[in-house]
């Protein structure tokens, strides 16, 4: 191979790999990890009622059992309220694994799970799932919602965004 060949191919790989790399970064709507400030909660309730609580309860309050797997060997459908473990995780966490789904976020971490949580980025835009998330922290009582504002920050600075 002559050395302008590779050049340019090497000029691909490199544009390429950034244009895969930006992709990634920006493919989930990270908002830069954080709740964007014009969320409608109404309409987040809404949205809810429609495509979440199916499984995880009109009162947020999730599956029986849903600490144990099922006979499919899945987790069943956690509850969303404070006796969950939703809060646990910081917004850009909670976005992904609404948008992606469980087992792709997981697999994009590295790590096989088997989870039943669909993805819904080809259903709802990354607003609607915005405004899904603040109705579902809306419910949690102040402790709550401070806590888990405080995963946010600290996943947020960990990405460094």
């Amino acid at each position: 191979m002559n050395r302008g060949a590779a050049i340019i191919g090497a000029a691909f790989v490199v544009v390429g790999g950034a244009g895969i790399f930006f992709w990634m970064a920006n493919a989930a709507g990270s908002n830069n990890g954080v709740m964007p400030k014009d969320v409608d909660f109404t309409a987040g309730q809404t949205l809810y009622v429609e495509n979440c609580a199916s499984c995880h309860g009109a009162s947020l309050e999730g599956q029986e059992n849903w600490q144990s797997p099922g006979e499919d060997g899945r987790l069943p459908a956690p509850p969303h309220d404070e006796t969950g473990h939703t809060w646990h995780h910081g917004d850009q966490v909670l976005f992904e694994y609404t948008k992606l789904g469980g087992r792709a976020l997981m697999a994009a971490q590295g790590m096989e799970f088997d989870s039943g949580m669909p993805g819904f980025g080809d259903q709802l835009s990354d607003q609607e799932i915005w405004n899904i998330l603040g109705y579902i922290k809306s419910t949690w009582p102040d402790r709550i919602q401070e806590m888990q504002a405080v995963r946010t920050e600290g996943e947020t600075r960990k990405r460094g965004n």
